[in-house]
């Protein structure tokens, strides 16, 4: 994971930290992470693909840093790639701590999102529109 001092692409989903998301230690879980940034790769591969997207693959995913009960979770999204019928997407989660200012990488990964048509068939990726 690259350092960098500030999240790279668009906001794309915030929420917050909620005991029910947490192990005993007060540490949330690194799935449910994980699940927040599928949601921010979905809603930024479905608004390009403009229709249903679904995961195919998500590469290396390591945890720097934990979060805990009451931090946001910010995640930002960039498109970095868009294929016949795939969009690879940079996802950040970011912590905002929940009494301080600060906003902390917590992790990183690529996430690669399939088109799908109605049948649920991968189909081509629209042109983007200007």
């Amino acid at each position: 994971m690259t350092e960098h001092p500030c999240p790279t692409g668009e906001l794309t989903l915030r929420t917050l930290a909620m005991p029910s998301d947490a192990n005993p230690a007060g540490d949330i879980f690194g799935g449910w992470v994980m699940s927040q940034m599928d949601l921010a790769s979905g809603i930024r591969a479905a608004e390009r693909a403009r229709g249903r997207v679904v995961t195919a693959a998500v590469k290396e995913m390591a945890f720097r840093l934990p979060v805990k009960i009451g931090d946001t979770l910010n995640v930002y999204t960039e498109i970095t790639r868009v294929g016949r019928s795939s969009i690879a997407l940079q996802v950040e989660a970011w912590a905002q701590r929940a009494r301080y200012r600060t906003l902390e990488m917590v992790t990183a990964a690529t996430f690669i999102m399939v088109a799908l048509d109605d049948d649920g068939h991968s189909m081509p990726v629209p042109p983007e529109e200007d």
